[in-house]
């Protein structure tokens, strides 16, 4: 559907299928930028192209199977504390909400819950902004029981904020209990009451939850596999290339948000060494911060990754903002998207260019600074994918040491814990004992040295 802009026109052409009820609305109320704006977030959404940002709104109502009525532009000169759109455009969009007999209307904002009420009222149709609606789609794709723990943390502390007397019977009062009882609570602080109590239920258990999922990375930590995460904006490709790295069935689907729930799979890497791979949730703009509250527990297997893959989809108009909306969730997770020794860069979906766009590509990444590259790959066809398996090899081996060794072929006890604690990368039997090169992390470099009079390996 081709975004219209709904600045004042009456005239303006009504969609196919505009009688039919059960439809919904997207309004896309993005701000005017004026020229010399100081202001950060007008900035931010200036890198954006506005029909990518509608067309993007109008791809997570279809996320849950909502049936687009039309999909409009109400640009906005300044955000109306009550309504946040101007009173003119709400009656105009009011009447285009009669006409195509919509009843649900979803704005690409954050709106307060007094803006919210308030349209509802005039609009008479349930009213839904973009993080009500990205929690609705993180409730429906939840399997997990983690996953479903966080999304329902996250939706109550967002219906806590709605509770504003939005309908009457929030007005009502219950009675007292007992003969002396008074006139008792309001609906509405029994409503805020129950929330809190399922809230506080919630994030018990959770902490047990989490507690179990610390304890199994503990356990993967004893192993000497290394963990490398897959991070990116939703829809980026993240899941069809974990699937092409490990050979994985994980859902992968044209969609925002097809996966939500972590996925953790063993990584070959091209010399015979193993590590562990981890697919995340996508972000996207304007990421709730309940979400990025909520889940980060989850979003802990990024934070202890040894090297993270800022998955890109570089056929995208947007990629440049969405680089920086990624960009902008690492840091509120404590990771440095500038560390180029942790963070590689994955251009992905290079499958969809033509060969001389693809020839300007290799010039892009060719110019790039040494210590910040690009790689080329298509989850779908393959290509590419050998040169980033060996690039992840290469980053892993940087944060380990190397060393030979020999020790008595009867000493099972120490092969034992070498192959548990270090990468045997070579093992060969001499006279009884056995020559071995092994590649260690380095909290565990001093212990092999120690114990096995290890030194650093000298490449043939």
């Amino acid at each position: 559907m081709e975004p219209r802009n709904f600045d004042g026109d009456a005239d303006r052409p009504r969609s196919a299928g505009a009688t039919q009820t059960g439809r919904v609305l997207v309004i896309g109320p993005y701000l005017r930028v004026r020229a010399g704006s100081a202001d950060v977030q007008s900035v931010t959404h200036a890198l954006r192209d506005t029909e990518a940002r509608l067309d993007e709104a109008a791809g997570l109502a279809r996320a849950i199977d909502l049936v687009i009525a039309d999909a409009i532009v109400a640009p906005v000169s300044q955000i109306r504390p009550a309504t946040y759109i101007g009173k003119g455009k709400v009656e105009e969009i009011a009447g285009l909400i009669k006409n195509l007999e919509v009843e649900l209307v979803v704005m690409d904002c954050a709106l307060s819950p007094i803006q919210q009420r308030n349209l509802e009222k005039e609009w008479r149709a349930k009213v839904l902004d973009r993080t009500g609606l990205i929690l609705e789609i993180f409730g429906r794709r939840a399997k997990t029981r983690e996953g479903s723990l966080q999304v329902e943390l996250a939706h109550l502390n967002y219906q806590r904020s709605r509770l504003v007397r939005s309908w009457t019977h929030l007005e009502r009062q219950r009675g007292g209990f007992g003969f002396m009882g008074g006139p008792g609570e309001t609906q509405i602080e029994a409503d805020r009451r129950l929330i809190q109590e399922r809230i506080s239920k919630l994030e018990s258990e959770l902490k047990k939850v989490q507690a179990t999922r610390r304890l199994h990375r503990a356990g993967r930590q004893r192993v000497p596999y290394r963990v490398v995460a897959l991070v990116g904006y939703t829809n980026a490709g993240k899941s069809t290339l974990f699937n092409r790295l490990t050979r994985a069935d994980v859902q992968a689907a044209d969609m925002l948000f097809a996966t939500l729930d972590p996925t953790l799979r063993a990584l070959n890497l091209p010399h015979g060494g193993k590590a562990m791979l981890s697919d995340t949730v996508g972000f996207i703009s304007n990421l709730p911060t309940q979400l990025v509250a909520a889940f980060r527990a989850t979003l802990e297997e990024v934070l202890e990754a040894d090297v993270i893959l800022h998955v890109r989809d570089i056929s995208h108009e947007d990629a440049e903002a969405q680089q920086s909306d990624v960009d902008a969730v690492l840091r509120q997770l404590g990771i440095n998207p500038d560390d180029s020794g942790r963070i590689i860069e994955v251009w992905n979906k290079i499958d969809r260019f033509d060969p001389e766009q693809r020839e300007e590509l290799l010039n892009i990444v060719a110019r790039r600074p040494e210590d910040h590259p690009a790689m080329l790959v298509s989850a779908v066809s393959g290509e590419g994918v050998d040169a980033l398996l060996a690039a992840i090899e290469q980053r892993l081996a940087a944060k380990r040491t190397t060393l030979d060794l020999s020790i008595d072929a009867a000493d099972g006890a120490g092969i034992s814990w070498l192959h548990r604690n270090a990468e045997v990368l070579s093992k060969e039997l001499h006279e009884g004992r056995f020559d071995m090169t092994v590649r260690v992390d380095e909290t565990k470099r001093d212990i092999v040295v120690n114990r096995f009079d290890a030194v650093p390996h000298l490449p043939a």
